[in-house]
């Protein structure tokens, strides 16, 4: 009842004043992007009677192109190092430090993770209740899980991300060097010896060495570069890239680099990122119009709670989809056929505004300030295993209605011990809204 009570008298989340909002634009963006690049590829079909989750993308040309203009996870870390070493700069101005931070991002991370994961446990327990079978039933808790690795990885970066701005602080191109050379020589092994299971070692550097670019993005170092180095380094990135693809060393496909994580996804937030220092100025402008300032001040505070509902928003949809066809016997238009296409600009606006309508009340969870955290770094690191274990026991055994109940109580876990003990139930809120790149 106490976190009912808490949610209930949560503030509703706004945007902080002062904010870049050129980082806040291309956030939204970068979320809208992740729905629209998932609502492409959950697909429905009716074999013999019965209703599936399909990936829409598999075996179709079009999901290339695609992964081009929407794999955005690299600029994701991107913004959370910049967003990040800002929120944890202002804090150190304030007289906190790197435990205060950790125990905050735990805080921010997890809470809605908690309520999110309990009520797709739920929703399971009432399908397999209901009848529905349990194949059906397994699918639906492993495409919820799928989107999940990012909180898992996202939580231990910005654990890690005091200690690695200090790092960043005292030797920043060394720093940034040795995060790369390890993703690297991660991914010559796993060419090498043919073993992908060697590249998930990639979880971690690839997306810390994203993080760490920007700690450059915040310190101004990229931005204060000539137009035309910078020009050359997008462009440089890219050749690097397209070389990458016709040698075969990865997969024109982007979003197939990312399971497991390739040196692709590095080229790529590279070309990202300097693609925004060259464009800041325009998209700072562009966000201070009246229609973008009011789409991102709604965006920015609910960014996590999009990104945890837009799933299973997808999924219900779905659902509800092959379930209307099998009451109407009306047969579902072929996957990647003229009528499938032709119905995608609908299937894509429903998707983004189910999902905004879930995320709108929702997003208070997500606005509840943190509690006053420990001063033990040993809970705090038992708290980020505690959150990455219950997301890799998702991601692993797929969501069930025991899985999800395992995952609920490490996280649960994970929150207590990332609050000091007898502490008050709420402080004020220091935060910058947005907990995904902010």
């Amino acid at each position: 009842m106490t976190i009912v009570r808490t949610i209930a008298t949560a503030p509703s989340p706004t945007a902080t004043p002062g904010r870049d909002r050129a980082i806040d634009l291309v956030r939204a963006c970068c979320i809208a992007g992740v729905v629209i690049l998932h609502a492409m590829m959950v697909g429905v079909a009716v074999t013999d009677g019965a209703p599936s989750f399909v990936n829409a993308s598999d075996g179709t040309a079009w999901i290339v192109p695609l992964s081009w203009l929407l794999q955005v996870m690299p600029l994701f870390f991107v913004i959370g190092g910049f967003s990040g070493a800002t929120a944890f700069r202002r804090a150190r101005r304030r007289g906190q430090d790197g435990i205060d931070f950790v125990a905050g991002r735990i805080h921010r991370l997890l809470l809605p993770a908690v309520v999110t994961i309990a009520t797709v446990g739920a929703l399971l327990a009432a399908l397999a209740a209901a009848g529905t079978p349990p194949d059906l039933v397994a699918l639906a808790g492993f495409r919820f899980a799928q989107p999940l690795w990012f909180l898992g990885v996202f939580l231990v970066c910005q654990a890690l991300l005091p200690a690695l701005l200090r790092l960043h602080e005292r030797a920043p191109a060394r720093t940034i060097a040795a995060l790369a050379a390890a993703a690297v020589a991660v991914d010559a092994m796993r060419i090498g010896t043919g073993i992908d299971a060697l590249g998930f070692l990639n979880l971690a550097f690839v997306w810390l060495t994203l993080q760490q670019l920007g700690f450059f993005l915040a310190d101004g170092t990229i931005d204060a570069l000539s137009q035309h180095t910078r020009i050359f380094g997008a462009a440089a990135a890219i050749a690097a890239l397209a070389t990458s693809f016709i040698a075969g060393v990865h997969s024109p496909d982007l979003v197939a680099n990312i399971n497991p994580p390739t040196t692709a996804l590095l080229l790529v937030g590279i070309a990202h990122t300097v693609l925004f220092s060259l464009l800041r100025g325009r998209l700072a402008r562009f966000a201070a119009r009246p229609v973008p300032a009011r789409l991102i001040d709604a965006v920015t505070p609910r960014a996590m709670t999009v990104y945890l509902w837009h799933m299973p928003v997808l999924l219900v949809l779905a659902g509800l989809t092959a379930a209307g066809t099998l009451v109407t016997a009306l047969p579902l238009p072929a996957i990647d056929g003229t009528a499938w296409w032709l119905s995608r600009p609908a299937w894509l606006a429903l998707a983004l505004a189910a999902t905004a309508f879930v995320a709108w009340p929702l997003a208070r969870i997500e606005a509840i300030p943190s509690p006053r955290g420990t001063r033990s770094p040993g809970r705090l690191a038992l708290a980020t295993t505690a959150g990455t274990a219950a997301v890799a026991l998702l991601l692993v055994a797929g969501t069930s209605v025991l899985t999800a109940a395992v995952a609920v109580a490490l996280l649960a876990g994970a929150l207590r011990l990332a609050r000091a003990p007898h502490a008050p139930a709420r402080r004020s809120r220091t935060a910058d809204p947005s907990i995904i790149g902010g």
